[in-house]
Order: structure tokens, then sequence, then C-alpha cells
């Protein structure tokens, strides 16, 4: 059956729009913060929100999935939180009929669409793994038999960045499992005089259900029809490869960067940016599309050496001068 792809573009479009102002009801700012999580749920990717305490983290994972007619669980992680308490666990029952005992899988809260990892790394490693085989084969393993998670299925996951004491540090493995890292800034300080006084009093609005799992099915199906130019993928495949110090050609990187991010990043940049394309009103991948992507895909997979530590080298800014050398 061939796709209206104009009907479904403006679709989209309509979709964040609708999704959008229902999140203005309750977050003030976290424009761009907000547009990378869509495009991760039309993408069919994760998110790691990272930022300070009293950013509306949380608050912005709720009320994006009070906005989404899903299913939605929120999972407080602590360090004595078990794999079991996540995915969930066999309890033997006996038949009240025959007398006979069985067994009968109890699905853990990852079972749902929206899945809220709140400071996920405050967990031990055991724990985080758990979210590993869900997060990349949609489906769970326990007692030998294979479970598989709703569709879609999504999980945003919390982090504090600041505080040490405490905290796992998610491993690479799973870090290149999320889409997108996206860091949660301050806002601007007229925004944070309308957040405050948008909080403080007596009037709260309600928060509308405006997009089902059907129509999200539907636009993640599209987002994977359009079509990228071999230079836009060659584009991305290029600022990838930039960042592994073996291989790259800047000065840099190879001076600043311990291990570079893997091919996984390169399929990321370019199914972001079918999505990025479909929510700017175009149908197909511009470099720009690439770009403007490339901090949130890679920061979480570039590992820094001690000397950018010590020179105070951000790996955003390393990232962003791989995007502008490659523009020259």
């Amino acid at each position: 059956m061939s796709v209206d792809f104009e009907k479904v573009k403006q679709d989209i479009e309509a979709a964040y729009a609708a999704v959008k102002e229902q999140v203005s009801h309750k977050i003030i700012g976290q424009q761009e913060v907000l547009e990378h999580i869509f495009i991760s749920l039309i993408s069919g990717g994760h998110c790691l929100l990272t930022g300070v305490p009293g950013l509306g983290k949380t608050l912005m994972v709720k009320t994006l999935a009070q906005a989404l007619k899903l299913d939605f669980n929120r999972i407080q992680f602590t360090p004595d939180l078990m794999p079991a308490d996540i995915i969930g666990t066999e309890m033997l029952e006996e038949d009240q009929i025959t007398g006979k005992h069985h067994f009968r899988f109890v699905e853990g809260p990852i079972f749902t669409n929206v899945l809220l990892a709140d400071e996920i790394n405050r967990t031990p490693p055991k724990t985080q793994a758990a979210l590993l085989e869900a997060m990349e084969e949609r489906q769970v393993t326990a007692a030998g038999n294979k479970h598989v998670m709703a569709n879609p299925f999504i999980v945003l996951a919390t982090q504090n960045p600041i505080e040490q004491e405490g905290t796992y540090p998610l491993p690479e493995a799973q870090l290149d499992r999320f889409l997108f890292n996206l860091v949660l800034e301050f806002l601007p300080e007229q925004d944070e005089i309308a957040m405050v006084m948008q909080t403080t009093d007596n009037s709260s609005k309600e928060v509308a259900q405006v997009l089902s799992a059907e129509k999200i099915l539907e636009i993640q199906g599209f987002v994977r029809e359009i079509p990228v130019a071999e230079d836009v993928a060659a584009r991305a495949v290029k600022i990838v490869r930039s960042s592994r110090p073996d291989v790259t050609e800047f000065d840099d990187i190879r001076r600043f960067v311990r291990w570079g991010a893997g091919s996984r990043a390169s399929q990321a940049l370019v199914l972001a940016g079918k999505a990025r394309a479909a929510l700017h009103g175009r149908l197909h991948v511009s470099f720009e599309d690439i770009e403007a992507l490339s901090v949130p895909v890679l920061r979480h997979r570039m590992l820094t050496n001690f000397q950018a530590e010590a020179e105070g080298v951000k790996v955003e800014d390393l990232i962003l001068q791989i995007v502008k050398d490659l523009q020259g």
C-alpha cells in the first residue's frame, strides 16, 4: 500500500504541536530538549536526561507521558533495587482445583510503553543491566522464558551529574543504547520567572491525551521510509569516524579522546535525522539535520582522557569542532 507522505508529514507536525502545547501546561522553556525527546519517540529510541536537581526532568517526562495515550510507569532507582524489581519474577502458585503447583510470571514495571527510570545512576550495575535487553531487543528473559515488551516502548532515564557519592556511572555498553543524551540547562531569567509564577499559585491546567500508540507506530514506520542521500549518510559516518582517536584527522581528538563513538552512533544520526527532517516539514534528510543532532548523539559515546579533564576540555566542544571543520 502506497504511503501519502505529505499527509503523514502534516500528521507529524500536528502531533508535535499538540504535544508541545500540552507539555507547556506544566513545563516552561526547554523547547530543544522536548523536541529531541519527541524525535527519540518517533525514531523508536531512548533518552538519557542529565541535569542538576530542580530543572524539571521528572516532571517533563511525566507530563509528556500524560499527553500520550500510552501506559506509563516510573521506577525510582535506589542502591537496594534488584533486577527482579524491574523485569518481574516467577511466582509459585497452587491450582485450587487440582492442587498442582505451577510457576506464573508476574510482570515488573518495565512492561509499559513509557518507562521513567528516575536517577538511574543510583542503582548498581547488575540492576542497570536489567534494562539492556528490553531497550535493545524489546523483550526480557526470565527463568529461560522470553517475554515481549509493549510497542511502542521508550525509556527516559534521568541522572544527576554532580553527585558522585552513592552513584554508579552507567557503563559504556548501556550508554550506547540511548539514542540521545540530553543535558538540561538552567532556564533563562524570564522563563524562570514565568515558571515560578505558574507553579506557585492555585491554577493548574489539565494535560489532555493527544497522541495514541497506533499513531506513534504509524509515524515510526513513516520515519523509516524517509530517504537519505548517500552523501548525507557519508557525512554522518565521517563525523562519527572523526571521533575515534586511532583514525581521526583532528589533532584535538587524538590528544583528548580516549575512545570514540561506535557504528551505532552513525545509525542513530541518520535515523534521528530522518525524524528531525519530518518534524521540520521536510521529506529528505539534510546535512543540517545530521549536524544539529551530533552533540546529543555523540556526547555519551565519546570517552575523554585525563588530559581533557585537566585542561577543562568538554566533549561537546570537541564534537562541535568536528562538525565545524567538516563543514569547511
